[in-house]
């Protein structure tokens, strides 16, 4: 379903398999980055996939299933929730909203047809109906210091804190997201029905906001280190490694599918890698795919997510590493010479979590043979 606002002047298709379905840019990559970052723009992102869980049973449900508090999520708010695997490995971010009686979840794009076959399975008897909506809904996202203006002067509502919903005048919501870039780029995610795409985006550019591309929206976001499932994430991926152990998952819930994995991490700490900033030399023109190998001279010390250029910082990228890899340790990206951010190394242990390892320590060697 390729978006209409590809027909827009300048718009350049992300360049996908099989085509992209929304703009990667109209014309001025990086003239867009700076208006999300000091202006409004609208970026579409009509490629994620959406689903819906209507049902009296749906709240009750999605908590026993996600790993995130979910039984008396409120009306008219939203929050982040993982479907992990029964090892605790990230299987599904989602973001949900609860409006009116539906609970409703965005993903990644091409991944939503495979949860809801999950969500489907694990039915049994209860008053839940997954389904997937992408079809009839698409999602626009409103970036930058000015979006709240934008909004107000579209007479639409303006939602103040994070996760915060609304309803919109003909169908649809709009919701408040964490700020990306460096923390003053607000987002504002806009669920509107596929088929008046394009005259909701008018509606919006009328007042003031521009069109950007999902490149811009990318670069702000890899800034703001904020990951994306199945591209700054692997097979291998616990919640404990990003910033979605603070986001998407409720730490002092009862029982779900993979649970014991991201207690057990959280309470001994330090997980087996982090998410990191690189700062990339940037001498190729061709930026290194997500899953290139991270070296330390003849060792690998972890891979790549998303790769961006940026407006003001240069190439960068997320990438997975080891707890190993500190501030000044010489890195590679393919033949790209690559520097750890300053701000991004590992973690120390607080006194809870050096107190469990020692007891885990204390009991290995106790029952070792000597």
């Amino acid at each position: 379903m390729k978006s209409p606002l590809l027909h827009r002047p300048g718009a350049v298709a992300l360049d996908l398999a099989g085509g992209g379905t929304v703009a990667a840019h109209y014309g001025e990559p990086l003239p867009e980055q700076r208006r999300l970052a000091e202006g409004a723009g609208l970026v579409d992102r009509s490629d994620r996939d959406v689903l819906v869980v209507p049902g009296a049973d749906r709240l009750s449900w999605l908590h026993s299933l996600t790993s995130q508090h979910l039984e008396r999520l409120g009306d008219a708010t939203g929050s982040e929730a993982l479907v992990l695997s029964p090892h605790g490995h990230v299987e599904h971010h989602v973001v949900l909203t609860e409006l009116a009686g539906t609970t409703w979840g965005d993903v990644e794009p091409g991944t939503g047809a495979a949860l809801v076959e999950f969500l489907q399975r694990m039915r049994f008897m209860l008053r839940v109906d997954p389904e997937l909506v992408t079809d009839r809904w698409a999602l626009l996202s409103l970036v930058g210091p000015r979006g709240d203006a934008v909004l107000a002067t579209a007479g639409w509502p303006v939602p103040v804190e994070s996760y915060a919903v609304a309803a919109l005048p003909g169908g649809g919501w709009v919701r408040r997201m964490p700020a990306i870039g460096d923390g003053t780029a607000a987002v504002v995610d806009l669920l509107v029905p596929r088929a008046e795409l394009a005259a909701r985006a008018d509606a919006l550019l009328g007042a003031g906001a521009v069109l950007a591309g999902l490149d811009a929206y990318e670069a702000l976001r890899v800034e703001a280190r904020r990951p994306r499932a199945g591209v700054d994430s692997d097979h291998r991926t616990i919640p404990n490694e990003l910033e979605w152990l603070r986001t998407a998952v409720h730490l002092e819930k009862g029982c779900y599918r993979g649970q014991e994995t991201v207690a057990r991490v959280h309470n001994l700490g330090r997980p087996p890698r982090r998410l990191v900033l690189l700062h990339l030399d940037g001498m190729s023109e061709t930026l290194p795919a997500p899953g290139t190998p991270v070296t330390s001279g003849a060792r690998e010390v972890g891979r790549l997510g998303t790769a961006v250029r940026h407006h003001e910082l240069g190439v960068i990228a997320l990438a997975l590493v080891k707890q190993s890899v500190t501030p000044g340790t010489p890195l590679k990206v393919g033949e790209a010479v690559a520097a750890l951010d300053p701000d991004d190394g590992p973690a120390g242990l607080d006194d809870t979590q050096a107190a469990a390892r020692e007891r885990v320590r204390a009991v290995r060697s106790a029952t070792m043979p000597r």
